[in-house]
């Protein structure tokens, strides 16, 4: 029986790695043909469709999209600034807000949770959001209506708060606190170290929602300097649609547009493709973390 067992156990890993080899490369293959498509010509993109390298190589998608790299550095800046600061911002009061409710000394953390969960339910709707930000607030045109838009997400809050109940023990804290330990300190301390696979794991979804965001820029900002890459790439597509439009009637108009939307794809998701294998460990410790209970 033990041999067997033995036996079995390098077949189990062959099959386990040649099942999930399969998975990554389905999952792989559709950006594959992006990348190929992006750097494909146009005209053989409508003739011959997209496949998985280039067809007749052509960089005219990125030469359109960097015909004037001023304002592509200048968005690429402003994506940067508010993705950090807004990322580093969330993550702290949704922790410390976390933090708070997940005390069971509040006397009124019930009633907060569900005030939280509450708005998830119901909002006041897009014309009353736009006049209390752009009339009663007076963010437009401001950095800080890019950082406070997206800022908070009460679902993540609320998975914050079952994390540090699952894995910050109670005793710890009390034993700080008869050591004169403060709220304050204790949280900055010692529950954030404790919490970092769960700061990771949604710092990546806070940043891929920084990062992917182009509505509030186009909500409340019409300064080119607070132009965010998403918003820039928006108006570039919409830019291209217009001129499709028009060279129905004038024949001599030949822009990208197939391309350039895969090239615009490639361009926007390349930076998030860089930081996530730095994060990615951390998904496993922050699903695992509490996962199995003494």
């Amino acid at each position: 029986m033990a041999r067997g067992k033995l036996n079995a156990s390098p077949m189990f890993t062959a099959v386990s790695y040649t099942v999930l080899s399969i998975i990554a490369l389905i999952c792989l293959l559709p950006f594959i043909v992006l990348l190929s498509g992006a750097f494909s010509s146009e005209s053989s993109v409508l003739a011959k469709g997209y496949w998985f390298w280039p067809r007749d190589f052509s960089l005219d998608a990125f030469k359109f999209i960097f015909r004037y790299p001023e304002d592509i550095l200048s968005a690429f800046k402003v994506s940067i600034i508010i993705t950090v600061v807004g990322t580093v911002l969330s993550l702290f009061i949704s922790s410390m807000t976390a933090y708070v409710i997940s005390r069971k000394e509040i006397k009124y953390r019930n009633g907060l949770s569900f005030f939280l969960f509450f708005t998830t339910l119901f909002n006041g709707g897009l014309a009353p959001y736009y006049i209390w930000v752009s009339s009663n607030l007076h963010l437009s045109n401001t950095y800080a209506v890019l950082i406070l838009g997206p800022m908070f997400n009460v679902m993540y809050i609320l998975i914050l708060r079952s994390f540090i109940k699952e894995s910050v023990p109670e005793a710890l804290i009390e034993s700080a606190k008869m050591d004169g330990a403060g709220d304050l300190r204790i949280f900055l301390q010692m529950v954030l170290p404790l919490i970092k696979p769960a700061l990771a794991s949604i710092g990546v979804f806070m940043i891929l929602a920084y990062w992917n965001d182009w509505w509030t820029a186009m909500m409340f900002t019409n300064k080119d300097d607070l132009v965010p890459l998403q918003y820039l790439l928006y108006k570039m597509l919409s830019s291209i649609n217009l001129t499709g439009q028009m060279a129905q009637h004038v024949t001599n108009l030949d822009t990208p547009k197939e391309t350039f939307k895969l090239a615009m794809t490639v361009i926007a998701t390349a930076p998030m493709i860089v930081i996530f294998p730095f994060v990615q460990r951390y998904f496993v410790t922050g699903i695992t973390v509490g996962a199995v209970k003494g």
